[in-house]
């Protein structure tokens, strides 16, 4: 959870910031997404160089459901790739079904191909202006028609788009229509907390308060890394906030330890709900 919400956001708010998508984005991306993968992370980063497949054995793609192009091939469709993700002349989410779809079918990483393809849909509504600080979870939308999603993918690939801009479509309504709620509870929790800790100002405590807002998952390293803080003050600070029902640590672990904000990632998983109940009837 921790690295994927780092990776995809870096991937997004570097589209914010430079106004371009590059591939570096999407390989750094890929990096932070699956270091600590078991199996995929000695090749996080990395373009394959081998043939993959979904769906069928492991051993073949006899019986696969999609086999993507062969690595040779893989720089030239990237390219072309990242030429559309940063073109100005088309509509926006068309631009996004588009170039989702495409990176999907050029299937580029071992691993992780899925979420680093939605991802690139809210890099490109950031790089266009569609949003500014935040991303609209069309991906919520998509997952919970995901046969249909997954049909519609193969309708590209036969040529026919329809399918799939209609998915992203109604998906993109939605998510945007139950963000919006969302958006409206979370601005409230920042002084709620404030309210409920009562940490002075100026402590660690009070200071792991927008840390967390901005972050919702993180380990000690990165809370300590965010506050600028030593780090038994931060597992302090971390103690006060759990007792007083603000964060609380998810791995139940003694090392290597996470901690989550317990109202935000609860408006979150009601945020997924809410778009999951709402595609199931559209």
């Amino acid at each position: 959870m921790v690295a994927g919400a780092a990776a995809l956001n870096a991937l997004v708010e570097s589209a914010g910031q430079s106004g371009r998508i590059e591939r570096s984005d999407l390989v750094r991306a890929h990096a932070a997404l699956m270091r600590d993968d078991p199996d995929e992370g000695p090749y996080a980063g990395t373009v394959r160089e081998d043939q993959n497949w979904i769906g069928g054995s492991d051993h073949s793609p006899l019986g696969a459901i999609y086999v993507p192009p062969p690595a040779d091939l893989l720089d030239e469709l990237l390219d072309d790739l990242i030429a559309f993700a940063n073109r100005d002349d088309l509509p926006t989410l068309l631009q996004a079904t588009v170039a989702h779809a495409q990176f999907e079918s050029i299937h580029p990483f071992g691993d992780g191909n899925g979420r680093i393809g939605r991802a690139l849909i809210g890099a490109i509504l950031r790089r266009r202006g569609v949003t500014t600080n935040t991303v609209v979870p069309v991906a919520s939308g998509l997952l919970a028609r995901r046969d249909g999603y997954f049909d519609a993918l193969g309708d590209y690939r036969e040529g026919n788009l329809t399918p799939l801009l209609s998915v992203m479509l109604t998906s993109a309504t939605v998510a945007a229509e139950e963000g919006r709620v969302s958006v409206q509870r979370i601005k409230e929790l920042p002084a709620d907390w404030a309210e409920r800790t009562g940490a002075r100002r100026g402590s660690t405590a009070a200071a792991l308060l927008p840390a967390f807002f901005d972050n919702p998952v993180m380990n000690a390293d990165e809370v300590e890394q965010i506050v600028g803080t030593a780090a038994q003050s931060v597992y302090t600070a971390l103690a006060r906030l759990e007792a007083d029902g603000i964060v609380q640590e998810i791995t139940g672990r003694k090392r290597n330890r996470v901690w989550a904000a317990t109202d935000l990632m609860g408006e979150l998983t009601a945020l997924d709900g809410r778009i999951a109940a709402r595609m199931k009837h559209r």
